[in-house]
């Protein structure tokens, strides 16, 4: 070895490396610890061994001097901190952990259970100020992760909190909450798509998690949103812009700035785009039959399989108390396409009724209260049925349920305006 070591002097000179960072080591750390990096030694070569034992040496170092400091000292301040924890007394717990660490400061465990105690007082920066020192001392603490990156992202800091989390997430795939703040420190920074893939790991997983369908939802709102900003900022008079500005108007309820929008995309493209569906659907919220029967009659013309169109135009001519005869074919067109279309059997249904044929209307009528019980037209429209077929006990049992579900209807109403009125009222 002496000989090849003299033929080689690079060799001689690593081999030399080694040694003399070998002996560094061994002379302050535990046996366990040696025993590991030996066996590692053993196998690689000596370059490479030297790498990594640089690497290694402050890992070990750091190991090597928390258990040194376990002191009993320090072991009897760990059981009054657990102990004034377990009582509730966090302002004991706290001063004794920060006593341990002014004895012991390369104990991780010791940063990590004081950040928990901040963390769970809601001190946010204290929590962050410790939980970054431990993992300095230890990088490897998840649970130190999560709550650090969970009190960055109550301090508003999400871009800070990302890559702790991410850690925590790759050491315990499946930590829901680390997971759950991780995807709301994506939205907070606007990765809606990086937000909606940890949220769709969630719902998989958790499918009754009520707060990831709502941040899943949000999050493909806004990117939506964000879609559709695009289309105004390519060509804000375009058809479809408009288009796009008359739903903005209708989901807030401004039915006539989106009647004016609708207009407006038809007049840029009479025979293009969902404009003629909008508007009609538009007049048919409002109550104004007749124009929402002419619009739809013009998307039908566009779209003959329409079996929503077909629908409304049909209920727009009985609402307008129009011949049913008119409106039957409609129906039957919609019932055909579209089966599990209730609203569109309810009203072949009320068109049957009012052309005398109540025994035709019976099994639309069967068909809907089963799909929606807590309906109460359709109670009334059995009725009529039953009445008109010499059921009297099943007419008036009928009756009975659709007063109950009205009232029922009625209080609601009541409550929700009582409440609104005191939520009002409060705020004064």
């Amino acid at each position: 070895m002496g000989e090849q070591g003299a033929r080689n002097p690079m060799k001689a000179g690593i081999s030399k490396c080694i040694a003399q960072r070998y002996y560094n080591v061994a002379q302050g750390y535990r046996s366990n610890d040696m025993k590991r990096l030996q066996t590692v030694f053993r196998f690689l070569p000596c370059a490479a061994a030297c790498v990594l034992l640089s690497l290694a040496m402050p890992v070990v170092r750091a190991q090597g001097d928390s258990a040194s400091e376990v002191t009993p000292q320090v072991q009897e301040l760990y059981a009054q901190a657990k102990s004034a924890q377990a009582q509730g007394d966090n302002v004991t717990a706290i001063a004794k952990y920060k006593a341990m660490l002014r004895l012991a400061p390369h104990l991780a465990p010791a940063y990590n259970n004081l950040g928990m105690l901040y963390f769970n007082q809601h001190d946010w920066a204290n929590a962050v100020r410790v939980l970054e020192q431990g993992l300095k001392v230890n990088p490897n603490m998840p649970s130190a992760q999560a709550m650090l990156g969970s009190a960055l992202h109550e301090l508003g800091d999400d871009r800070q909190a990302i890559a702790p989390l991410e850690a925590a997430l790759r050491a315990n795939p499946d930590d829901s909450n680390a997971e759950m703040m991780l995807a709301r420190s994506q939205m907070g920074v606007k990765n809606y798509k990086q937000a909606v893939a940890h949220l769709q790991r969630m719902v998989a997983r958790e499918p009754k998690n009520q707060e990831a369908w709502y941040l899943l939802g949000k999050s493909y709102l806004q990117l939506s949103e964000s879609a559709l900003s695009q289309v105004s900022l390519i060509n804000p008079d375009s058809a479809l812009s408009h288009e796009i500005s008359g739903e903005l108007m209708e989901s807030m309820q401004n039915m006539d700035g989106a009647v004016v929008e609708y207009k407006k995309a038809i007049d840029l493209e009479p025979q293009g785009g969902d404009a003629h569906g909008h508007l009609a659907n538009a007049y048919w919220l409002m109550g104004k039959w007749e124009s929402a029967e002419a619009e739809f009659q013009k998307q039908l013309t566009l779209d003959p399989n329409n079996c929503i169109a077909q629908w409304k135009m049909a209920n727009a001519m009985l609402e307008n108390n129009q011949p049913p005869s008119g409106a039957l074919p409609l129906l039957d067109k919609a019932v055909a396409r579209c089966s599990d279309l209730m609203q569109a059997r309810v009203d072949r249904a009320r068109a049957l009724v009012r052309s005398g044929r109540p025994a035709d209307a019976l099994p639309d009528l069967q068909i809907a209260v089963k799909e929606n019980p807590e309906e109460p037209s359709i109670h009334f429209l059995l009725a009529q049925v039953y009445r008109a077929e010499g059921k009297a006990d099943e007419a008036r049992a009928e009756l009975q349920t659709y007063g109950r579900l009205q009232r029922d209807a009625s209080a609601a109403v009541a409550q929700r305006a009582s409440e609104s009125l005191k939520m009002k009222q409060d705020a004064h």
